[in-house]
């Protein structure tokens, strides 16, 4: 496959405050060491697979390469033994329960909610002032979950506070993993304080949500979904009230978070492309012509766009490190894991392998048209992983991070702010994270539509400034 098994040295504190600070780095720096690189996570040893045939048989096998590790101490407290963290002897019946909020023919419903959440995140913008795009794009995520998930049971201001939750929770979840040192975190710094205080108000949102629910008229989503499959069995096929919690969380947490970051990763990247931003301009103009709501039929005709959506989720992929626990004494890689043994796989890091892609660091939307995606065959591209446990939102989010990319770019450019370069920062997930932009618009309000009470913008109807911008 590669180089030899390795160890990479370890520092007297290992490897966890390296990978905190400098993780991106660290990670590359690791392939000479070995297919499979021994690193210390304060005084526990790891294994991280560096080598695709590798990570896919960690993925494969998932009796023997188990949720755990590091990660997922972590996130059960917060997100309880829902899909994501659950042990392989409950995944299936979990992911049966959960996998018709999925279905194909669900994405075709919610296209017409994607957009017009995505219509939505503009209709407050002006051209020439300066936005803050992480905060729109998590806004934006956190409607499209929450209404794919619990219809509208959230108003404007409880969406809010998701918002403003989620992202404390991932601040912090970070740190607790690649520094797995519990004490540290009971102490009552002001970070531990916020991350406490976001989890409490999560965790109350929810149930709130959930109680409200019960006694109101059944919806057509995944709560009403897991609240008919409690009363169909009364909790006897072990449909419980607290896996209902688990599974909100768990679903709010994951959909939410990544796809933000895949947005705000997009626009951090088309400046500095501008033959991509011109070419998904003009995708954007033909497909939603005359103002055009998207619907399934525009979505599957936005080939551009998905590749450019599939480039971001290549070169700054949400999901870019992940953890495993061995159930038993296996061999993988030439080394010899104990039962117990935390075992890591990284998409970033195979995501910026040369053998894979070459010129892994270029931007190039071109690798994923139809006839060129090249790299697929060897399965170097994860950034929703594989196996029985990928993600069960991947269409969903792929749908979700297109619409919203089509929908905006057609009526805006965004441009950095002068002498500002946002770097993506990881945490939990990987993107930007204090993203603030000039929004453009792209195109002139049609001349005869103006009037003493201003301009309508023909996408969402709304009064807009008489102010013109020249076309691209």
């Amino acid at each position: 496959m590669g180089t030899a098994p390795g160890i990479f040295p370890f520092p007297f504190v290992g490897h966890g405050i390296t990978l905190f600070r400098r993780p991106l780095e660290f990670l590359k720096s690791l392939p000479v060491h070995g297919d499979l690189v021994e690193i210390r996570l304060g005084p526990q040893r790891a294994w991280l697979a560096c080598h695709p045939e590798l990570v896919h048989r960690i993925l494969m096998d998932t009796r023997t390469f188990d949720k755990g590790g590091p990660q997922y101490e972590r996130l059960r407290p917060l997100m309880g033994n829902g899909l994501v963290t659950c042990g392989h002897a409950q995944h299936r019946r979990q992911r049966r329960l959960i996998q018709p909020t999925f279905r194909p023919s669900r994405i075709a419903d919610y296209a017409q909610v994607m957009g017009e959440e995505a219509q939505a995140v503009f209709r407050e913008w002006r051209p020439g002032t300066e936005v803050d795009v992480s905060a729109a794009m998590l806004a934006l995520t956190t409607r499209v979950t929450s209404r794919a998930l619990l219809s509208d049971s959230l108003d404007a201001a409880t969406v809010a506070e998701v918002r403003d939750c989620l992202a404390a929770l991932v601040r912090g979840l970070f740190i607790r993993t690649v520094v797995p040192l519990a004490p540290l975190f009971r102490v009552p710094t002001p970070a531990n304080r916020r991350y406490r205080r976001a989890f409490a108000r999560f965790h109350a949102i929810i149930d709130a949500v959930v109680d409200e629910r019960r006694r109101g008229v059944p919806r057509d989503d995944l709560l009403g979904s897991l609240l008919e499959a409690q009363e169909a069995h009364d909790g006897a096929a072990g449909v419980t009230g607290q896996e209902i919690h688990d599974q909100l969380i768990t679903l709010l947490l994951t959909g939410v978070e990544s796809t933000a970051m895949c947005l705000g990763s997009v626009f951090s990247l088309l400046p500095a492309h501008p033959e991509v931003e011109r070419r998904l301009h003009a995708e954007a103009d033909a497909v939603l012509a005359d103002g055009r709501r998207p619907g399934p039929e525009e979505l599957s005709r936005l080939v551009y766009t998905r590749s450019v959506v599939t480039e971001t989720l290549r070169v700054y992929p949400p999901g870019w490190l992940f953890t495993r626990t061995t159930t038993r004494e296996t061999e993988i890689g030439g080394f010899r894991l104990p039962r117990g043994a935390t075992v890591l796989y990284s998409p970033y890091l195979l995501h910026h392998d040369p053998a894979s892609f070459p010129d892994p660091d270029r931007f190039l939307p071109d690798r994923w048209l139809p006839g060129n995606a090249t790299a697929v065959a060897n399965g170097a591209l994860l950034p929703f992983a594989a196996g029985s446990r990928k993600c069960i939102g991947d269409t969903f989010a792929m749908a979700e991070a297109t619409l919203a990319v089509t929908v905006i770019a057609r009526r805006w450019r965004l441009r950095p702010l002068p002498g500002h370069v946002e770097q993506p920062r990881p945490a939990a997930t990987l993107g930007p994270r204090s993203l603030k932009m000039i929004c453009e618009l792209r195109r002139p309000v049609p001349a005869q539509e103006p009037s003493a009470q201003g301009a309508r913008d023909p996408d969402t109807g709304d009064a807009c400034p008489v102010h013109r911008s020249p076309a691209p």
